[in-house]
């Protein structure tokens, strides 16, 4: 009878131990062992170790994006800048090369012969080269959220900002003194959060914040518990509709306007088109004026003779 107690113990024991066993901060994660290790795949066959005590670093969430958008998984939906050399994340998702600490590599690739300098949010900051490109380390210190939250009345500035400040803090894990500034327009329901760091200092990574957050927004959350973003108000719960991310780094980004996308061609070819069209237009106008002037004036000198 005792031994078989002690069994039912041991059962119970390895079954609560194994329910424990999960990574709260990534939904993707397969966790065991004791202690208990938990990793996501990164590529058929590789398993990247992570610390679910904190939010994943960016660099290993689009690896794992990358792996899962190629075998056919479930990923994410087709979904004011603060100074001149703001970033913005528009090349979007790419199978990136990590650090070991999950930190982006400044030369990234894309298992290409074309490469690129990004910072460390892993945005793309220089112009497209070859494999000897040379890229410095930029570290993104300045990100500014520009969010656009649903309709909901009677909304007070101050107290709109206390409720950002506490879910940045609860969701993220971000302390509140790294929220630098805040805006709120209330008849365009837009909310603007400057979220900086001082230069220099690597901590805390502002990109693994952000990367959440966006996704909590456009598509779904990374987490384990998938309940949506959103915040309270004096007891009312004010949820997002949109969201832009702008990345400011340490050092100017190098991007040139060598390589502009064929829109952009396009746009400019059309105006300087109509531009060239007009002033033609206005030259032939005045040549003709001047042409009727020129016969006008004899026929006058004989009218007068």
């Amino acid at each position: 009878m005792m031994k078989v107690l002690i069994a039912l113990f041991v059962v119970v024991f390895v079954d609560v131990v194994a329910s424990q066993c999960t990574c709260e901060n990534m939904k993707w994660a397969v966790c065991d062992g004791t202690p208990c290790q938990c990793t996501i795949l990164v590529d058929e066959g590789l398993k990247q170790p992570i610390d679910c005590t904190t939010l994943i670093p960016k660099c290993f969430l689009m690896k794992a994006e990358m792996y899962r958008a190629r075998t056919g998984q479930s990923t994410r939906s087709i979904a004011g800048k603060p100074v001149e050399t703001a970033l913005v994340d528009n090349d979007g998702i790419y199978d990136p090369e990590c650090e070991t600490n999950g930190r982006f590599k400044n030369v990234q690739c894309n298992k290409t012969e074309e490469c690129w300098c990004v910072n460390s949010a892993g945005v793309r900051r220089s112009d497209k080269g070859d494999k000897n490109i040379k890229c410095e380390t930029a570290e993104t210190y300045w990100v500014r959220l520009e969010l656009k939250h649903k309709e909901a009345a009677g909304l007070d500035a101050v107290k709109l900002r206390t409720g950002i400040e506490n879910a940045l803090q609860q969701r993220y894990k971000l302390d509140k003194s790294f929220v630098s500034e805040f805006q709120y327009d209330k008849d365009g329901r837009l909310i603007v959060v400057d979220i900086k760091k001082k230069i220099g200092e690597s901590l805390p990574d502002l990109s693994r914040m952000a990367y959440y957050m966006e996704k909590d927004i456009k598509v779904l959350p990374l987490f384990s518990n998938t309940t949506p973003f959103e915040f309270s108000v004096e007891g009312s719960k004010v949820s997002m509709e949109k969201i832009l991310v702008y990345y400011v780094d340490d050092k100017p980004p190098t991007i040139t306007m060598q390589k502009l996308t064929g829109g952009i061609i396009a746009v400019i070819v059309v105006v300087s088109l109509i531009v060239i069209a007009g002033l033609l237009i206005m030259f032939f106008l005045a040549r003709r004026q001047k042409a009727l002037y020129s016969k006008a004036q004899p026929r006058e000198m004989e009218t007068m003779s």
